[in-house]
């Protein structure tokens, strides 16, 4: 004799949007988020030594991950030293890390149902090749490009074409790309380098809920919504196109923002992003060690 409902409807949408907005108490607990992340990206930049495995810097992440009262990951977290730096969902982390490779970690911890996310990118060997320092500075500088696209008013792909058009640039004027800059961006050339989107909503999921676009059009930005901002260049070892230098080398580094009234706030700042900046930092590590 029970009267089933004769509707059922999907709130997801509401849901989502509700989540999209973060108040000043959820950004608190992203930033908490963000400061262990930090920290944990900081000690494995300073344990990092050729001999030890992926696994290695893992572990010590988890470490701090657990020392900062986060219980776990916010995903599996991803250590791709050398030519699996350029394996964009690389889990196996179970690799050596040799001198002259680079090392490309994400991972970021979870506190009390709120995600972190940070990519950061450093050489085993404590110091940049010449090739190296070059990709790595033109993603660094694709990212300070797109920092200045986040802002209200602005939309959810502004800071995604300044990504672009820095990389896409940059590639022409390292030889990895051939061609008019504008044309090159029109065919999608920096796909080749360059293939996925700049970031993504950040919040109780890595990758959170809420629509990027709006009745077809891209989403304007507004205070309180947090987003990750994660430009990478990944150069394929098989890559025939590029000198043999080239090749192998993959970088991407990312931060997580929040739109605030005048711009952004970058939550994840308190890991060291310049190549100067990384080198002394691994350099001070080796010589308490030593």
């Amino acid at each position: 004799g029970a009267q089933p409902p004769n509707e059922f409807v999907a709130l997801d949408h509401l849901l989502h949007d509700m989540r999209l907005y973060k108040s000043a108490a959820e950004v608190k607990v992203m930033r908490e988020a963000a400061r262990i992340s930090a920290q944990a990206h900081v000690r494995a930049m300073q344990a990092c030594r050729a001999g030890l495995h992926e696994f290695s810097l893992e572990a010590e992440l988890d470490y701090e991950f657990r020392k900062g009262g986060a219980k776990m990951p916010a995903y599996g977290s991803i250590v791709a030293a050398g030519r699996n730096s350029c394996i964009l969902h690389y889990q196996q982390n179970d690799a050596l890390l040799k001198d002259g490779d680079l090392v490309l970690i994400d991972a970021g911890c979870e506190i009390d149902c709120y995600a972190s996310d940070i990519t950061r990118t450093f050489p085993v060997s404590g110091k940049y090749s010449a090739e190296q320092k070059a990709i790595y500075q033109l993603v660094l500088a694709s990212q300070e490009a797109a920092f200045a696209e986040i802002a209200p008013n602005k939309h959810w792909n502004q800071a995604h074409e300044a990504t672009v058009r820095v990389i896409t640039a940059g590639l022409v004027k390292l030889g990895l790309l051939q061609g008019n800059v504008d044309e090159l961006i029109a065919s999608e050339a920096y796909k080749a380098f360059y293939m996925h989107r700049a970031g993504h909503w950040l919040g109780m999921d890595v990758h959170d809920v809420g629509e990027y676009k709006v009745g077809g059009e891209w989403r304007v930005l507004e205070v309180g919504m947090a987003l990750t901002v994660e430009p990478g260049i990944y150069i394929a070892p098989d890559n025939q196109n590029v000198a043999k230098k080239w090749r192998g080398i993959g970088v991407r580094i990312e931060d997580d923002v929040v739109v605030t009234k005048t711009g952004c706030e970058i939550l994840t700042g308190g890991v060291p992003k310049t190549v100067a900046d990384i080198e002394a930092l691994m350099a001070a590590a080796r010589t308490q060690a030593a």
